[in-house]
């Protein structure tokens, strides 16, 4: 029986065929295992809640993976990968039923070298922060999630992060050095990614390749300080913001500005946040607090926190990082469960003017919240906006807004990749998608333009990437 009620294989002979590697097939659970953090999206959840697969299977290495991929190939069985689940556009959702890959399994850490680490796609990312700790070193970006999130998961379905203000985005500076992945196929085999080729896979949403092993680049561990400034109104606070990312001679891993609309919501934090003022969150090398709040106080703000990640574990509080990108809606969203979000890039060089003229337009209705980044080397303002939704025209609206005040929206409210972020197809990664997985099993449905390509050969769905 089919709990997706999408497809008609025997599940119980289906099960069998995989001996006795792990799985969950109680509906409950099944179920369960067939969200992530869509629901972030008002447009999402009407369209994907009633998604879900028809079992889950739980491999413990890469030899029971394997093996798996192959019976699935036999079978012809749509197939999802999963990691911890905190994606936000469904990308881990089966929307056409099927098996439910959950990775986290494979999470050995592999090794750890003087400036890099190899591990399993599945390995928890605090808990690989925490072993690159005793080593002095830590990653250089990760995700808000991080407490949730697996690596293979991030890399597959992320592009930056905590982090980002300094080291640029994953894509950037050999932030990963290599990714291998197996193919979905009769005889599965592993490919090994470097250089350029890693984004033949990376940001592809599992789509073109199963991810099972990353080495990744690490930066020297720092006594990051946890800051909260304080500022009268939003333009002094993203002012403050500019000029903090701008500092490139501070070591800093956070640098974000939130409206005092939101920062209302953050109840962990209400005792260090002086009410009606608009934030900036920081993580700053212990080294340089002292210019950063000298900096903070030129700006007009002033700094109202300033604890390192063991006092504020002491004061049982979050880190900042828990406030920052995605954690920022979802603080709201614990309480409110009317509002939403956007993603927008607030392009170099940074505009405030502009800025300010988006907030006085939309006023209470869209409530800033930018994150500070380095993208090709310059800085710009990934704007993360809590809105008050009313319905999808009006959301839609507006995005026609932000996009004609020259600021480009990665739509978070699909979970088709070439309507997202991407807002065309990549044909480098439908090519690969063709050589690693030629019966389309794997997330097929997240893709419009797949159906078009694929009956063509790799080569010739590549050539398209040149096409104007």
């Amino acid at each position: 029986m089919s709990i997706s009620g999408k497809t008609d294989i025997d599940w119980q002979a289906f099960r069998a065929a995989l001996g006795g590697i792990q799985v969950i097939d109680k509906a409950p659970l099944v179920k369960r295992k067939s969200r992530d953090f869509f629901w972030y999206s008002p447009v999402l959840d009407r369209q994907l809640k009633t998604c879900f697969g028809d079992l889950v299977a739980q491999p413990r290495n890469k030899e029971e993976l394997i093996e798996i991929l192959k019976v699935a190939y036999a079978w012809a069985v749509p197939v999802v990968l999963r990691g911890g689940g905190t994606g936000n556009y469904g990308q881990a959702v089966p929307l056409d039923g099927g098996l439910i890959i959950e990775m986290t399994g494979l999470d050995k850490i592999l090794e750890i070298g003087a400036d890099f680490v190899r591990v399993e796609a599945g390995c928890n990312i605090h808990r690989l922060n925490q072993a690159l700790k005793e080593k002095g070193r830590e990653l250089p970006i990760f995700p808000s999630t991080e407490r949730m999130a697996t690596i293979g998961g991030f890399i597959g379905g992320g592009s930056g992060g905590i982090g980002s203000i300094e080291h640029g985005m994953l894509r950037d500076g050999g932030n990963i050095i290599e990714l291998v992945a197996v193919s979905l196929e009769e005889t599965p085999r592993e490919y090994s990614f470097k250089g350029d080729d890693i984004n033949y896979l990376h940001h592809a949403w599992g789509i073109n390749g199963v991810i099972t092993e990353l080495t990744l680049r690490t930066a020297p561990a720092r006594d990051w300080i946890n800051c909260i400034a304080s500022f009268p109104d939003y333009r002094t606070a993203f002012e403050a913001g500019i000029a903090v990312g701008a500092r490139r001679d501070l070591h800093r891993k956070l640098v974000s500005t939130v409206d005092q609309g939101i920062c209302a919501h953050f109840a962990k934090l209400r005792k260090h946040i002086a009410e009606g003022r608009h934030l900036l969150l920081s993580l700053i090398d212990r080294e340089h607090l002292g210019p950063f709040e000298e900096l903070v106080a030129e700006q007009g703000g002033q700094v109202d926190l300033a604890l390192n990640m063991a006092d504020m574990a002491k004061a049982e509080l979050p880190s900042v990082y828990e406030f920052a990108y995605n954690h920022t809606t979802l603080q709201v969203l614990m309480v409110d469960k009317t509002v939403t979000y956007l993603q927008v890039l607030i392009p170099a060089p940074i505009d405030a003017d502009n800025v300010e003229k988006l907030h006085k337009l939309f006023g209470d209705e869209v409530m800033m919240h930018h994150e500070f980044s380095s993208l090709g080397g310059e800085l710009v303002a990934i704007d993360l906006p809590v809105v008050r939704y009313t319905n999808d025209e009006r959301l839609y609206e507006i995005i026609a807004t932000y996009e004609a005040h020259g600021c480009p929206v990665s739509d978070p409210h699909t979970c088709i990749i070439e309507r997202g972020g991407m807002k065309k197809a990549d044909y480098r990664h439908l090519a690969y998608k063709k050589r690693l997985d030629p019966r389309g099993l794997l997330n097929s449905s997240k893709s419009e333009e797949w159906s078009r390509v694929k009956d063509m050969e790799p080569d010739a769905i590549e050539a398209l990437q040149d096409l104007p």
